[in-house]
C-alpha cells in the first residue's frame, strides 16, 4: 500500500475496490483482529484505574446505590454502542464521531463533535498519567520499604517530571503502531483482570467473616436507582459512572487497521462493554460488602481516601503481599490506558486533517510504522502541557477534570447517537431491525446522555460540585468543562478562515465516500 507523506486528495482510490472515489489514509491495514480490538477497548477504559479513582466519589454521591448507578451508566453507553456499530458498518472511517456527524449534520456540528472527543481524550490522558505516577512511587515505596521514596509523589516537581516521562514512553509506543500496541496490551489487560478477580474474591471473604468493622450484608435495594437521595446526586453519580465506561469506542477508531473493518470493531465494542459492566458490578458490590459506603474509616466515601480507594483497601482486603499486586494492577491499568488512549485522539486528528478540517501536516503518516505520527506526538505534548498547567494551578485537578470529562463524553456520544438516527432516517422503516438499531436505540441513548449533559451543566455552576473549588464564584468544574468547549469554538472559527472549503460542505458530505481501506 502506498505510504502517504502528504494530505490524501479526494478521489484517491484504493486498488481493487469497485467503488471508485474511496481513498486511504495510509494506516496499516489488517493489523488487529476481534480479540485484539476488544482488548484495546478494555485497556482504553482502564477498569482498575477507573474503579480506584471513582468508586469512592460515586459512593459519596449516591451511597449504597452505587451498583445501581453503575448499571444506569451502562444503559446509555450500550444504546450508543449500537449506533456506533451501525455507523461503522456503513462508514468504517477512523474519524468515527467526527466523520459521521459531519455527514449527518454538517461541518460545524461535526467539527465540534470531533473537538469534544479530542479534548476529552487529552483530559483523561492527563489523569491517567497522574494516577500512573502516584502508583509508580507508591509501589516503589512498598517494594523498598521506604516511606521517603513513597513520599516523592508529594513533591510537585518530582511528580510532574515522572508524569511527563510516562507520557513520553506511552507516546513512543503508540507511535510504533498497532502491532506494538497489541502485544503490550494483552499482558497488561490480563494482569488487571486477574488481580481484580482476586480482589473481588478476597473482599467477599472479608465480608463473610466480618473481619472489617464497616462491612455490610448484601441487599437487593442497592440495585434500585430510585432510592438515591436526590436527582442531583443521581446525575452526579451517573456522570461518574458514564466516565467509567468511556473509551470503549477506541475499538472503532482502529477500524481502518482491523481485519473486517465493517463488522469486527462493532462486535469488539460490545464484548468490551460486557466485560466492563461485569467487572464494575462485581467489584462495587464486593467492596461495599467488605467496607461499606460510609465516610468513616475504610468506608468508600471517606473523603481522605475516596479519590484513590485501592490504595486504602489493598492491605486490609488483600494483605501485605497481594496488596502490592493491586498496586501493580492499578499502575498497569493506568499505563496501559495511557498508551492506548492515544489511538482515538491521533486517528480523529488524522481524519480531521485528511478532510481539511485541521492543518494538512496532521494528515502525515509515518512511512515506517504506518501510524499518524505527528498527531500522536502533538497529543502527547498537549497532554503533558495540560497536566502540568492544571497541577500547578489547582490542587484538585484530578477530581475536577474527571467531572468535566463526563460533560465532554455526554456531548460527543450524544451527538454521534443522534447522527446515527438522522443519517439512516430514510431506512428506519425498512425492517424492525433497522428501526430498533438505527433509530430507537440511538435516540434513546442520545436522549439519556443529553439529559445528563444538561443537568450536569446546571449543577456544575455551583462551586460545591466536584472538589468544591471555584473561580470568581463559579464552580471550577464548570469553568474547565465549558471553557474547553468554548476554546473549541474559537479554534473552529480560525480553521473556518483557513479551510473554507470544508466548512462550505464541499469536502465531506453524506455522498462522499469514506476514507477506508479494503477489507
Amino acid at each position: 500500500m502506498t505510504q502517504l507523506e502528504t494530505r490524501p486528495q479526494v478521489g484517491d482510490t484504493v486498488p481493487g475496490r469497485p467503488d471508485g472515489g474511496v481513498r486511504t489514509k495510509g494506516l496499516g491495514g489488517n493489523s488487529v483482529g476481534l480479540l485484539g480490538s476488544a482488548v484495546i477497548g478494555i485497556s482504553t477504559v482502564a477498569p482498575v484505574y477507573c474503579l480506584t479513582s471513582t468508586l469512592g466519589s460515586t459512593a459519596g454521591e449516591v451511597g449504597l446505590q452505587m451498583p445501581a448507578v453503575f448499571l444506569a451508566g451502562f444503559l446509555p453507553m450500550l444504546l450508543v454502542a449500537f449506533a456506533y456499530r451501525e455507523l461503522n458498518r456503513a462508514m468504517p472511517d477512523c474519524g468515527t464521531s467526527f466523520t459521521w456527524t459531519v455527514k449527518a449534520f454538517g461541518p460545524r456540528v461535526g467539527w465540534m463533535c470531533g473537538w469534544g472527543l479530542v479534548i476529552a481524550t487529552i483530559i483523561v490522558l492527563s489523569n491517567l498519567a497522574g494516577v500512573a505516577t502516584s502508583y509508580f512511587w507508591l509501589l516503589a515505596g512498598e517494594i523498598s520499604g521506604s516511606e521517603s521514596i513513597a513520599a516523592l509523589d508529594g513533591d510537585k516537581a518530582v511528580h510532574i517530571a515522572t508524569c511527563l516521562a510516562l507520557i513520553a514512553v506511552a507516546t513512543a509506543i503508540s507511535y510504533r503502531g498497532m502491532t506494538a500496541t497489541k502485544g503490550v496490551q494483552y499482558a497488561l489487560v490480563g494482569l488487571q483482570l486477574v488481580v481484580l478477580a482476586v480482589f473481588v474474591v478476597l473482599a467477599f471473604q472479608k465480608a463473610g467473616s466480618g473481619a472489617l468493622d464497616t462491612g455490610l450484608d448484601f441487599s437487593w435495594s442497592w440495585m434500585n436507582p430510585f432510592a438515591v437521595q436526590s436527582f442531583a446526586a443521581f446525575t452526579a453519580g451517573l456522570s461518574l459512572s458514564i466516565f467509567m465506561y468511556w473509551g470503549w469506542d477506541a475499538c472503532l477508531s482502529t477500524n481502518e487497521e482491523t481485519t473486517g473493518s465493517a463488522r469486527t470493531p462493532g462486535r469488539a465494542a460490545l464484548i468490551a462493554m460486557v466485560v466492563l459492566v461485569g467487572s464494575y458490578l462485581a467489584t462495587g458490590i464486593a467492596a461495599q460488602m467488605a467496607v461499606g459506603a460510609g465516610d468513616k474509616g475504610l468506608g468508600l466515601a471517606n473523603p481522605d481516601t475516596s479519590d484513590n480507594v485501592f490504595a486504602a483497601l489493598a492491605g486490609p482486603v488483600m494483605g501485605p503481599v497481594l496488596g502490592i499486586a493491586l498496586f501493580v494492577a492499578v499502575l498497569a491499568s493506568a499505563a496501559a490506558s495511557l498508551q492506548t488512549t492515544f489511538i482515538p485522539v491521533a486517528r480523529t486528528v488524522l481524519a480531521m486533517s485528511a478532510y481539511e478540517a485541521l492543518p494538512a501536516s496532521f494528515a502525515k503518516v509515518s512511512p515506517r510504522f504506518r501510524t499518524p505520527g505527528k498527531a500522536t506526538v502533538v497529543a502527547g505534548v498537549a497532554t503533558g502541557v495540560f497536566y502540568t498547567v492544571m497541577t500547578l494551578v489547582s490542587e484538585h485537578v484530578l477530581v475536577d477534570t474527571i467531572y468535566a470529562l463526563g460533560l465532554m463524553i455526554c456531548f460527543y456520544y450524544a451527538l454521534t447517537a443522534f447522527a446515527c438516527a438522522w443519517y439512516f432516517r430514510g431506512e428506519l422503516f425498512r425492517s424492525a431491525r433497522d428501526f430498533t438499531f438505527k433509530g430507537l436505540f440511538p435516540v434513546l441513548g442520545g436522549s439519556l446522555l443529553a439529559a445528563v449533559f444538561g443537568k450536569t451543566l446546571y449543577d456544575m455552576w455551583d462551586p460545591a460540585y466536584g472538589s468544591g473549588s471555584a473561580v470568581l464564584g463559579v464552580g471550577s468544574v464548570f469553568v474547565i468543562g465549558v471553557g474547553l468547549l468554548l476554546l473549541g469554538g474559537v479554534i473552529m472559527l480560525v480553521m473556518q478562515r483557513r479551510s473554507p472549503a470544508f466548512f462550505r460542505g464541499e469536502v465531506l458530505t453524506k455522498e462522499t465516500p469514506s476514507l477506508v481501506v479494503a477489507d
